[in-house]
């Protein structure tokens, strides 16, 4: 069964304070279920023990939908990263999510007004290679504890652009799974419809941002930063923005895939009331899904 969550960044954004910072869980909370998601994903406002967690969700009939993790793998071992994430790890399992975000944060300039061509890069098959073995043994780890990993390709991060991810694709087993970003696949270079239907086998989890091509051709050509994107309309919901959902839609029905679509969209709510577009996003892929459902060949 596929279902539709949300992020909370339509509220408020961890990264960028001034975006919502005022904003208190409960409103997004009671504002998401009155929409119709059946789910959350975790921000810095939740309780940061498992308990805590889910008796917020209770309160407002949501299901812990996943949890983003600042991973530092390019820079610690992974029987380091296996320690930090434990806590993770815990409070996935026992609120019923059964996978993690996994962000490489080290060296990531995703929060930094620089511009995004300096982000990190492995520079060696070496390094690659390292980096794809302590992945799969952090991965094995979580998936040992019910959770599976689902690796976030990111702007401003190591692993960006559609080679990047066909190349950790390629160097990871199947633990390692894709969460598949529309929005930060196009921005980082890619067509979202062939990166996804290239590795439909590994997507364990969707973001479904949408994105504003003439603001991503200038974010380009002024090489800006991830902030200056954010702040300047880049990103927005699915179905304002030049995305064609509706493909997408159809390889994850057609491929059997059973999880969540999340709405995700960096924005200023002062530009983008939270209300609105949270149930703009949810409105447009509630009927979406359901037109790719009635269109999926049988059997």
């Amino acid at each position: 069964m596929i279902k539709i969550g949300i992020n909370p960044i339509s509220w408020s954004n961890d990264d960028l304070p001034a975006l919502g910072g005022e904003t208190p869980l409960s409103t997004a909370l009671s504002e998401g279920a009155k929409i119709g998601y059946q789910g959350f994903e975790l921000n810095g406002k939740f309780p940061q023990d498992a308990a805590g967690v889910g008796r917020v969700l209770a309160e407002h009939g949501l299901e812990l939908v996943s949890g983003w993790y600042s991973g530092e793998l390019a820079t610690r071992s992974a029987q380091g990263e296996i320690k930090a994430i434990e806590s993770h790890v815990r409070k996935m399992s026992e609120n019923g999510a059964r996978g993690l975000v996994y962000g490489e944060v080290a060296n990531a300039i995703q929060g930094q007004r620089v511009p995004l061509k300096q982000r990190p890069r492995f520079r060696s098959d070496a390094a690659w290679q390292e980096y794809a073995e302590k992945l799969n043994r952090l991965a094995a780890y979580t998936a040992s504890q019910g959770v599976k990993l689902g690796y976030h390709h990111h702007m401003g991060a190591y692993i960006e652009s559609p080679e990047d991810i066909d190349r950790l694709m390629s160097l990871t087993t199947n633990d390692v799974g894709l969460l598949f970003d529309s929005g930060h696949c196009y921005m980082g270079g890619g067509d979202p419809l062939v990166v996804l239907k290239k590795h439909i086998d590994r997507v364990c989890h969707v973001h479904f941002k949408d994105v504003r091509h003439g603001v991503v051709k200038l974010a380009r050509n002024e090489q800006w930063s991830f902030p200056d994107c954010i702040v300047n309309g880049t990103f927005t919901v699915p179905s304002d923005g030049d995305l064609d959902f509706p493909a997408m839609l159809d390889v994850l029905v057609a491929h059997g895939y059973k999880g969540w679509l999340v709405v995700e969209a960096e924005q200023d709510p002062a530009v983008a009331p939270s209300f609105t577009y949270a149930k703009k996003g949810f409105d447009a892929i509630q009927r979406m899904l359901k037109a790719a459902q009635v269109h999926a060949p049988a059997g």
